[in-house]
């Protein structure tokens, strides 16, 4: 029977990538409206899971399904929203023209790319060119070009990578207004502190889910003190199982 509930529902997911297996059956059920993050260290596979979940990566078996579709299908084209881990903007264009440029591709109205430009703060910015900005900005422009057609789904590969804690605090509270508001929102990162300000989340080690919980309920599974020293322990469990 289908979930509908789910936002992504992924079922003996295997990938293999350069003659080597990197997921291996990867099965977990993601949430609608919901801020969850993928967490683990970098190799450990949560670029190639998120590759596979906005149907991008050849799946060597089982599948993943988006809102009930198969992921990739032409019917997500406007439902996911999806950011990089490098800004994929052009820097010869204005703030206003690339998300105006990928508004356009998804139908979205002049209104819709001054509301994507205001939400993620760069209203002020909005006639410079890309290239003049500072990295955290181009991962804005990148991000409110994603959020410009309003998407049902936002995949955000690594979106707080070298940014100053302020602006990782802005992009959190903001994850969390668009959850609240029905977006649901799937995030990798490797900064285990950013655990703790997930709904739920996915620990990922060598392309396996080796956790799907809460943040309270890692820590009291764990009795750790913080996320990464418990992310450490169960580590240390599944490597003393083997």
């Amino acid at each position: 029977m289908m979930n509908t509930d789910a936002a992504i529902v992924a079922t003996s997911l295997t990938v293999a990538r350069g003659g080597r297996e990197v997921l291996h059956g990867i099965d977990v059920t993601i949430p609608r409206a919901s801020v969850v993050g993928l967490l683990g260290p970098s190799g450990g596979g949560k670029s190639t899971f998120i590759r596979a979940v906005v149907g991008v990566q050849i799946v060597a078996s089982g599948e993943v399904r988006v809102f009930g579709e198969p992921a990739g299908s032409p019917a997500l084209r406007r439902r996911v929203g999806y950011v990089t881990q490098s800004p994929s903007v052009y820097g010869d264009l204005s703030v206003r023209d690339n998300v105006a440029y990928f508004g356009a591709i998804v139908g979205a109205s002049h209104a819709d790319v001054d509301r994507a430009i205001e939400t993620v703060g760069l209203t002020d910015h909005a006639g410079q060119a890309v290239a003049n900005l500072s990295g955290g900005q181009r991962s804005r422009v990148s991000l409110a070009a994603a959020l410009v057609g309003s998407p049902d789904l936002l995949v955000l590969d690594e979106p707080t990578v070298g940014l100053d804690p302020v602006l990782r605090r802005d992009l959190w509270d903001l994850f969390h207004r668009l959850a609240a508001a029905g977006t649901s929102l799937l995030i990798s990162s490797h900064v285990m502190d950013e655990a703790t300000r997930c709904d739920r989340l996915l620990l990922l080690r060598d392309g396996r889910i080796i956790a799907d919980t809460t943040p309270a309920d890692l820590l009291a599974r764990t009795g750790a003190p913080d996320a990464e020293t418990a992310f450490l322990a169960l580590i240390e469990s599944a490597e003393a199982t083997r």
